[in-house]
């Protein structure tokens, strides 16, 4: 693993023109993550300075993620060490030495895995998840949305915000794959229903879904993660926000993509503690 890290180290330094002081930092990050790998991993026949990347699985990601919120004092060092490590596996899965990022969430992939049996519900609720996570959209933006709303060529939204105020909002890769395989879908339930309704998403009667019926769908899959999670359609958003704002997207383009007036809301939406950013993290990695 050491080797990986090196190389990763050499591309911020070489292809990203990295400061010495970001080099020196991930450097010091991602080998604290090994040697808490290495540690966690040590047995009498395996040393603990022999790290695998077959080791790491969601479980060890979630086990770093509480080391480091157990032992930091500084949220700005446990941000940056997440950071840190989850640009590491990002570069590597671009890079193909892995064929997925371990450092991926197990929510969205857990509905995604579901709904590849074809259960109409399963295919129509990972297609709600994946563009609320995606968008950063109000659950009553999202259930307002007609299909004449949705770009699919260009990946973009058309949104009626508060106010009746219009906005175009991005979404990702995901995101389309997981709506598009809804259409079909949706037309079977127009037809089965002799439905007509410009609405994009519908519920199995063939009208429009509500705000709460979308907050339902929500809890049912949550509730089958545990007792302990708390993930919200509000806290997509909030997370939406938060992870733009990690990968350094400007305040005023969050702004804009979230539909805000003010742009102290704004700001407010990306204080998220450190604790709700790493449970959404683990819950729900970013798409895009």
């Amino acid at each position: 693993m050491d080797d990986l890290i090196e190389r990763y180290i050499q591309y911020l330094q070489y292809e990203r023109n990295a400061s010495p002081h970001t080099v020196r930092n991930y450097r010091s990050d991602l080998m604290q993550f090994r040697n808490f790998l290495a540690q966690s991993l040590a047995t009498g026949e395996q040393p603990a300075a022999k790290v695998s990347l077959k080791s790491v699985d969601a479980l060890r990601m979630r086990g770093f993620l509480a080391h480091l919120f157990a032992k930091e004092t500084k949220k700005s060092s446990i941000a940056r060490k997440l950071a840190a490590v989850r640009a590491f596996f990002k570069f590597l899965s671009r890079d193909r030495v892995l064929a997925e990022n371990p450092a991926a969430a197990v929510f969205l992939d857990r509905i995604a895995q579901g709904a590849q049996t074809g259960d109409p519900l399963l295919v129509r609720d990972r297609a709600i998840l994946e563009l609320l996570y995606a968008s950063g959209l109000r659950v009553s933006e999202l259930v307002g949305l007609d299909l004449r709303h949705v770009n699919f060529g260009d990946g973009m939204v058309l949104v009626r915000g508060k106010g009746n105020k219009e906005r175009i909002v991005p979404f990702g890769s995901k995101a389309r794959e997981a709506m598009e395989a809804y259409l079909p879908v949706r037309e079977r339930v127009l037809h089965e229903n002799k439905a007509h309704t410009p609405a994009l998403f519908l519920n199995t009667r063939g009208g429009r879904l509500t705000t709460r019926s979308v907050g339902r769908l929500l809890k049912k899959y949550v509730r089958r993660l545990g007792p302990n999670v708390k993930v919200s359609p509000h806290s997509l958003r909030h997370a939406f926000a938060s992870h733009l704002l990690a990968e350094g997207a400007d305040l005023r383009a969050i702004q804009e993509m979230l539909g805000h007036k003010s742009l102290a809301t704004t700001q407010k939406y990306t204080q998220v503690s450190i604790k709700q950013l790493m449970e959404v993290y683990d819950k729900a990695h970013p798409k895009a």
